[in-house]
């Protein structure tokens, strides 16, 4: 079907994936689950070289540059935002500098923040590190109440092992007796095993996926 020369095609969303893959899919389904959500065209490239992704200090400064660039090339191939796929918000102010004011950059991890401030008054933060990541922190604030790492789990691709599901909920579990009213998802890779759901029909309270955090934000204000 041919269309109206009047219509002009949506922008996408640019999404960048900090863990290496030379699998198509598996780089593209943040996008999809933000597609599916939201109804936003996305386009997912990932940084290279960096097979288990953002885990510590050391790794995150390797990305940093890949990302800075990354972002560059789709901004300048057209993206309408962009959004960085890891809790951690690595080059997220670099970024936004390369970019400029016309091409917004989304955080998950601050995004995520953000959509927990909106759900509870006391935050636990599950991720892949033993402190909650600063900048999910910092928007935080005095409502973040404790953060627990599953056990077992140091990288990203730590979540894909078979107990990595039951090492998540039970961490999530310690989290919610600590006294968290909400829980936030601090790392991207917890939307890929797909374990938000498990979590609240388990124990009952909201829990905030990055991913879908980030895709609420470039979604709001969005006019093509």
């Amino acid at each position: 079907m041919s269309v109206p020369s009047s219509v002009v095609p949506a922008r996408p969303i640019g999404v960048i994936r900090v863990l290496t893959s030379d699998d198509p899919a598996a780089v593209a389904a943040h996008g999809r689950v933000i597609e599916e959500r939201y109804g936003l065209p996305t386009v997912s490239r990932c940084i290279p070289d960096q097979p288990h992704g953002i885990h510590d200090d050391a790794s995150e400064a390797r990305a940093e540059p890949k990302i800075v660039a990354l972002a560059r090339e789709l901004a300048d191939a057209g993206a309408h935002a962009l959004i960085i796929s890891c809790a951690a918000d690595p080059a997220l102010q670099e970024t936004r500098q390369a970019v400029g004011t016309g091409v917004p950059v989304i955080g998950a991890g601050s995004a995520a923040a953000a959509v927990a401030l909106g759900l509870g008054r006391r935050i636990g933060v599950l991720g892949i590190r033993d402190e909650a990541p600063p900048a999910v922190r910092a928007v935080l604030g005095d409502r973040f109440t404790a953060s627990a790492r599953p056990h077992g789990v140091h990288r990203t691709t730590d979540l894909l092992a078979p107990e990595g599901p039951a090492a998540v909920l039970e961490a999530a579990a310690g989290l919610v007796a600590a006294g968290a009213d909400t829980l936030l998802l601090a790392c991207t890779g917890l939307n890929t095993i797909g374990v938000r759901p498990l979590l609240e029909r388990r124990l009952g309270v909201p829990v905030v996926d990055p991913v879908l955090a980030a895709g609420l934000l470039a979604s709001y204000g969005r006019a093509d």
